[in-house]
């Protein structure tokens, strides 16, 4: 019983455990963290894959822009036998991040007065978008 005044002087409010009240054991605090270390993967693997969706589709809805804009310039030009047709300039935050169209586009001509136009869609070399659509001679 000294054990337990001397631990009452030192940690007012404190005593001893009873032969009936039980700690935490070592294992139980084990099995506590393993749970929490599971739930911690689940949560960062889930964080990390849907960041990696949003950049993908922020890299789709970049590369869409930018061919829709390329082949909506090409269809206000005036038609070109040939499929010499102007390029419109890449907005300097979308050619900062690598992206750019590939030069001079693929242009069939399909019959008199129709052309097939294909623009590519490049990001850091890659191509990542392919755009086809049809200009007729009016």
């Amino acid at each position: 019983m000294m054990i337990g005044k001397l631990l009452n002087n030192v940690w007012p409010g404190s005593r001893l455990a009873t032969d009936d009240e039980r700690g935490v054991t070592l294992a139980e605090t084990l099995v506590a963290l393993a749970i929490f270390g599971l739930v911690a993967v689940v949560f960062l693997t889930g964080l990390a894959t849907s960041s990696k969706a949003v950049m993908v589709s922020q890299e789709r809805v970049a590369a869409e822009s930018l061919a829709k804009s390329q082949m909506e310039s090409i269809k206000s030009d005036s038609y070109s036998v040939s499929g010499n047709y102007s390029k419109t300039d890449i907005p300097i935050d979308l050619s900062d991040q690598g992206y750019d169209i590939d030069w001079p586009p693929d242009v069939q001509e399909l019959s008199s007065g129709l052309q097939k136009v294909v623009i590519i869609v490049m990001h850091n070399g890659e191509a990542i978008l392919q755009l086809e659509d049809y200009k007729v001679d009016r």
